[in-house]
């Protein structure tokens, strides 16, 4: 009888434990996060309280008007055609790296690409197109911690 009465009381602590440390994250910035515009890619740094144990996916969703520059067969640049662009970039943080529910961090989204040059404005194929800056209009955060979204933000 003792024996199953400890098994239950066991039980009963581990699913008060959980329980509450599911409903004791309550993920937010310390401070507001910095942008910077890199000119390809985006970057955001911030600092993250209120996390429980656990890896964090932090993922950057940024979205823009991309311009880009034609290289011609005789080796002469002209503009191409401006267009939206969507990139992302994600990091992870391990556990051991979260400190009393603390955590810094920065994730740079990834340099965009031209599929082709005549996708990229370029007059045919026959030319070489490059992506030369990304005006961002849009950053989110989202950041995952044990397969769940614990916080989404727009930055910018």
């Amino acid at each position: 009888m003792k024996k199953h009465i400890s098994s239950s009381i066991a039980i009963i602590a581990t699913v008060a434990i959980s329980i509450f440390t599911v409903h004791a994250a309550n993920v937010h910035f310390k401070s507001a996060p910095k942008t910077t515009d890199n000119g390809t890619t985006a970057t955001v740094c911030a600092t993250l309280t209120g996390l429980g144990n656990g890896d964090l996916t932090i993922t950057l969703i940024g979205s823009g008007i991309r311009s880009t520059s034609c290289l011609n067969p005789a080796g002469n640049f002209a503009p191409g055609n401006p267009g939206q662009v969507a990139v992302g970039g994600v990091t992870t943080v391990p556990a051991s790296e979260i400190k009393n529910g603390n955590v810094s961090f920065c994730v740079t989204t990834e340099s965009p690409e031209c599929a082709s040059a005549n996708a990229c404005g370029c007059p045919n194929n026959n030319w070489a197109a490059t992506v030369t800056d990304v005006d961002f209009t849009s950053l989110t955060l989202v950041v995952e911690q044990g397969g769940k979204v614990v916080l989404q933000q727009t930055v910018k």
